[in-house]
């Protein structure tokens, strides 16, 4: 990992925006896949839930929704064949492992593997240049 956030000799400045509109472009998808994580734990603790309360309507005196709700319900597939496992397994192996794969040789080609540039270029523009807390970075000056 390259942790020298100044731009390479000779790298343009389209190549530049182009690089950091594909960086937030996979932000986003790291995004969209925490919520995608965040729906798979919350489906689950659902489902638990469910089986919680399929047993108090059985202890409760209704035995035939219990067995509806066990037999319908209770670890039933969320989409086709599949439970939201699934569903994470196969955006993590077919898309979000392919975005970061070409995000990264992308860095790497272009611009030896230097990561967020457009961002530094905005710190370096926007910050303060010697006040406190608007320093370049770990261990710099001003």
């Amino acid at each position: 990992m390259v942790d020298d956030h100044s731009r390479p000799d000779g790298l343009d400045d389209a190549t530049v925006e182009a690089l950091g509109k594909l960086g937030e472009a996979l932000e986003a998808t790291e995004h969209a896949r925490g919520h995608l994580y965040a729906f798979h734990r919350t489906t689950g603790r659902s489902d638990l839930l469910l089986g919680e309360a399929v047993d108090l309507f059985r202890e409760a005196g209704h035995p035939e929704l219990a067995d509806r709700l066990a037999t319908e319900l209770v670890g039933r597939n969320v989409i086709a064949d599949r439970w939201t496992f699934q569903l994470v397994e196969d955006y993590d192996d077919n898309y979000w492992s392919a975005f970061r794969e070409l995000e990264r040789e992308a860095r790497d080609r272009l611009a030896g593997g230097r990561r967020h540039l457009y961002e530094a270029e905005m710190k370096a523009e926007r910050r303060t240049h010697g006040a406190p807390h608007h320093e370049a970075g770990p261990g710099a000056a001003g």
